[in-house]
């Protein structure tokens, strides 16, 4: 695997951090203008995002996982009143892709010190950015991802999920907290095919924004490693590509089959999140 893309830029002591802390409160000064003054965005259990990002325990690192509505819902979904958005200290670590947010030097430069981490499609699950993410969290970091892999502007279930998030949450040296979000109407800022089969040059405005957190969701990692052992036996999972030194010697199948329950209890959780989402927009009306 190659190196870190622009690690350096990534380091907080770069440039005494003055660069990070320039893009985080520029950005963060967006995003709420795109949230709060160009459209309306309400948050229903925003006190919990809050509450982990500013004052979890010590060392242990938060995940959180959401649905990916447009190229907008970071840093946007952030931005509803009383999230420290512009504190570059508190900021999210955020998975991106690379052929979007990484294609040429300035645009890496300017994603690099807004902590982000390029991820490469199709670059599988152990791509050395994942293990760049896997660092952040081992150092007990906050890091969002999108499970789902790419944008789905479609009022729809949420889709099987990439690996990707769940070899995090099983290798961490400590379990995540791990929160769901799902959100609506950034598919109306930022539709993918507005004219001519392109994005708006600018956000669009007066649309509804809604953010609906839920709970942290809890992972017995033994237990769970235990029915990856037994479900393993039944399966025919292994290319015998994968590494095999990667969580205490399961092998390829074994590794798929726990991936695959994580990813399936984070799907299940956001797919009830989102029904809920919408029981709890029709209550409002």
């Amino acid at each position: 695997m190659g190196g870190r893309t622009m690690e350096w830029a990534a380091r907080a002591n770069h440039l005494g951090g003055l660069p990070r802390k320039l893009v985080i409160t520029a950005v963060g000064t967006f995003a709420k203008v795109v949230a709060n003054l160009l459209n309306t965005t309400t948050v229903h259990n925003g006190d919990t995002l809050i509450r982990l990002v500013r004052s979890r325990p010590a060392g242990v690192p938060l995940l959180t996982v959401s649905n990916h509505m447009s190229t907008l819902d970071d840093p946007v979904m952030w931005a509803f009143k009383g999230f420290p958005i512009c504190d570059a200290k508190l900021a999210r670590w955020v998975l991106a892709a690379e052929d979007i947010c990484f294609k040429n030097t300035v645009l890496s430069y300017f994603f690099r010190i807004g902590k982000c981490i390029p991820i490469t499609r199709g670059g599988g699950i152990y791509q050395e950015h994942m293990n760049e993410a896997l660092d952040r969290l081992t150092n007990g970091a906050w890091l969002h991802t999108f499970p789902e892999g790419k944008v789905c502007q479609e009022d729809a279930p949420i889709r099987r999920l990439k690996w990707g998030t769940a070899s995090l949450i099983a290798r961490a040296p400590v379990t995540p907290i791990v929160l769901p979000i799902i959100h609506h109407g950034f598919e109306k800022v930022m539709p993918e095919n507005y004219a001519f089969g392109r994005r708006p040059p600018v956000p669009l405005w007066n649309q509804e924004i809604k953010i609906v957190v839920g709970e942290p969701m809890e992972f017995n990692l033994p237990e769970l490693r235990e029915m990856a052992l037994s479900q393993s036996r039944d399966s025919s999972f292994s290319s015998g590509q994968w590494p095999r030194n990667i969580l205490g010697g399961l092998d390829e199948a074994e590794q798929k089959c726990l991936y695959m329950t994580i990813s399936d209890q984070i799907r299940t959780t956001l797919e009830n999140l989102r029904n809920f989402s919408k029981s709890y927009a029709k209550a409002e009306q």
